[in-house]
């Protein structure tokens, strides 16, 4: 059985923009309904508010809300899985990691705003990282991979993830943990910063 939300998502679909009103009359439901369910896929990230429509002058200004990126998609993992078998032995983790994210910004700090500005970058990038002290030295933690999506094909990712946790902090790195978890974006290791 179809549920409200996917025909809101199935109608901003077919018409690619539309205010609550619009869209509760094309679905026959109430227009406060249809704006509940676009605040709840709003909060979910699938739907985005994208400009105002003033209705000629006469009562509130309406929202008009469309589809995220996110629940449009993309075909970046076919893109990557492309790329990364036509470069095959050829690729360099190294030299991904230091283009993806420039070294020289982290020279001159110390090791503690070296990693603060290191975990705000990879966050940047998805990772839901941090850091935590720890006996041995500090912690790197991954929350998730970004790039789960080609990792299966591709596990020479996680040493460009190695590579840039050692090129950013400019000491050598120690894998530590393996997490044995079945949730499938969530990263796979520890690192310890010696």
């Amino acid at each position: 059985m179809i549920t409200a939300r996917q025909k809101v998502l199935a109608q901003l679909k077919k018409t690619r923009s539309a205010s609550a009103r619009e869209i509760a009359r094309a679905l026959k439901m109430s227009a406060p309904n249809v704006r509940h369910h676009l605040s709840v896929l709003r909060l979910d990230g699938l739907v985005e508010f994208v400009s105002v429509n003033n209705r000629e002058g006469r009562g509130r200004p309406e929202k008009v809300f469309s589809l995220s990126q996110a629940a449009l998609g993309d075909n970046l993992t076919g893109l990557v899985n492309v790329i990364f078998d036509e470069a095959g032995s050829k690729l360099n983790t190294e030299a991904l990691a230091q283009r993806l994210l420039d070294s020289s910004m982290f020279a001159n700090l110390p090791v503690s705003k070296r990693l603060g500005l290191f975990i705000e970058k990879l966050n940047e990038m998805h990772y839901q990282a941090r850091w935590e002290a720890g006996a041995e030295g500090p912690r790197v933690i991954f929350g998730r991979c970004p790039y789960a999506g080609v990792l299966t094909g591709h596990p020479e990712l996680c040493k460009m993830d190695e590579a840039l946790v050692k090129n950013l902090l400019g000491h050598p790195v120690i894998r530590v943990k393996k997490a044995d978890n079945p949730v499938r974006d969530l990263c796979p290791f520890v690192f310890i910063v010696g």
